[in-house]
């Protein structure tokens, strides 16, 4: 352990010194080098991922990088509004079981009499849920409801397969919508700083649905290899729907329709009603008020405060993080100087530039925090779009998806921890499974956004 942190600190000084006597100004270099500090410390966790997170937010205004006004200004971010909104609304899905309900409901339709059934209805069920919530509270479902249905089972591959099968499910089904995974809201949020157009819920779901109904399947046939088609023998208990259940299941969809239809079509319903300035933070925080007035059979409230406290709020901290870092690039003009250093860039086909990324940031979130890495990756990402004379998208958007690629390491994702935690999925096989799809995710990429931009 000393060692690790002789090193460390070996390293910060190379580092420094490295910063310190380049042609950066002065505000550039204070702002590379803590940014590359805390990057440092996301990777090692030395300290914990969210304490990392402030050191942007407490170093750029002492050190005159940013005022402390607009440091203030990411943590009320719209995007820090909704990520919070949708840990809201999705706490109050698991508080009442309704993805339970949603889940038995999937299975039950798809059904379970065979390995390749049983193995299709749960990467359906993961990936559906995983939209919505957390692809954490999506793994965490449904684990107790495949390990009853394979405890009973003597084919230890085909348990294995099943389980990785709701894993990968989980962090795939996370890309279709902005709220889906914290990396999505990042790289829009990138994108806002900038001055980019706003990518509303619809825009964001053309985009990257048809990479979804490509790689679920594809993932599905890959796991297929690796089991046969013999009969499962388990009888799906029947769960009938809660009138609580029914509230949340009407307030999710209305919500969902309204973040979906804020823009779209013909300017949506924010243009039809004069609401110009409206966004889906705001939709998401008039849900959680709504919630709050639900009550049960009994009288109770559906949701109280304490449950509030089951949130993730440290991954609201790594965001605002994210959000102070891009915005510093920004302002201090390190990104339009990255920009220039890689114009060297347009010797090369966009396919190998996209190609490079993917496998890069899907085997560097094997070891790292995903969200941590997309908070990095996205600002440098835009100056090398910049550079290139390329639409962002088509560099960043990869590079986000690719941050939820990760299949081959427990610590790699939390779905991925979970599962391994079950204890019924040896390293070894998560490895060898997950290294094939690793590779295959990245080449679906690289040839879709090389196609389709």
């Amino acid at each position: 352990m000393q060692k690790n942190n002789l090193l460390i600190i070996f390293f910060t000084l190379i580092l420094a010194l490295i910063i310190y006597t380049s042609e950066l100004s002065n505000i550039q270099s204070h702002t590379l080098f803590i940014t590359l500090i805390t990057a440092m410390l996301w990777v090692t966790e030395k300290l914990p991922i969210p304490v990392s997170s402030l050191i942007p937010l407490g170093t750029f205004p002492l050190f005159g990088i940013l005022s402390s006004k607009q440091v203030a200004q990411s943590y009320g971010s719209p995007l820090i509004l909704l990520l919070l909104g949708g840990f809201m609304l999705s706490t109050a899905m698991s508080q009442t079981h309704t993805h339970r309900y949603i889940a038995n409901k999937v299975i039950g339709f798809i059904g379970t009499q065979s390995q390749t059934r049983l193995l299709l209805s749960f990467m359906l069920t993961a990936a559906l849920l995983s939209m919505w919530i957390s692809n954490t509270a999506t793994t965490l479902m449904l684990l107790p409801i495949a390990l009853a249905i394979v405890e009973n089972n003597s084919c230890k591959k085909f348990s294995t397969i099943l389980l990785l099968g709701i894993a990968y499910s989980a962090s795939i089904g996370g890309i279709a919508t902005p709220i889906g995974t914290p990396p999505n809201l990042i790289l829009i949020q990138t994108l806002q700083n900038s001055g980019q157009p706003d990518i509303g819920f619809i825009n964001w779901m053309k985009q990257v649905a048809p990479v979804l109904f490509i790689i679920l399947p594809v993932t599905y046939l890959y796991l297929r290899l690796f089991i046969n088609n013999k009969a499962i023998d388990y009888d799906l208990k029947k769960l009938s729907i809660t009138s609580s259940q029914k509230k949340i299941l009407i307030l999710f969809l209305i919500t969902a329709i309204l973040w979906m239809t804020r823009v779209e079509p013909f300017g949506g319903w924010r243009e039809l009603f004069n609401f110009p300035t409206a966004n889906d933070a705001s939709v998401a925080l008039l849900a959680v008020v709504v919630l709050f007035t639900l009550g049960d059979d009994k009288g109770q409230k559906i949701m109280d405060w304490e449950a509030v406290n089951k949130i993730p709020w440290g991954i609201l901290l790594l965001f605002a993080g994210g959000i102070t870092i891009a915005t510093a690039f920004q302002e201090t003009g390190l990104s339009h100087l990255i920009a220039s250093k890689l114009t060297f860039l347009n010797d090369y086909p966009i396919w190998l530039i996209v190609g490079i990324i993917c496998i890069s940031v899907s085997f560097l979130t094997e070891i790292t925090s995903n969200t941590a890495t997309t908070a990095v990756l996205m600002p440098i990402l835009l100056s090398t779009a910049e550079a290139i004379n390329v639409n962002p998208i088509i560099l960043m958007l990869p590079a986000t998806i690719s941050a939820s690629f990760a299949f081959m390491m427990p610590v790699a994702t939390a779905p991925n921890a979970i599962i391994f935690s079950s204890g019924k999925v040896p390293i070894k096989e998560m490895i060898k499974t997950g290294i094939g799809l690793n590779l295959i995710g990245a080449l679906i990429l690289t040839v879709y956004f090389s196609i389709t931009q």
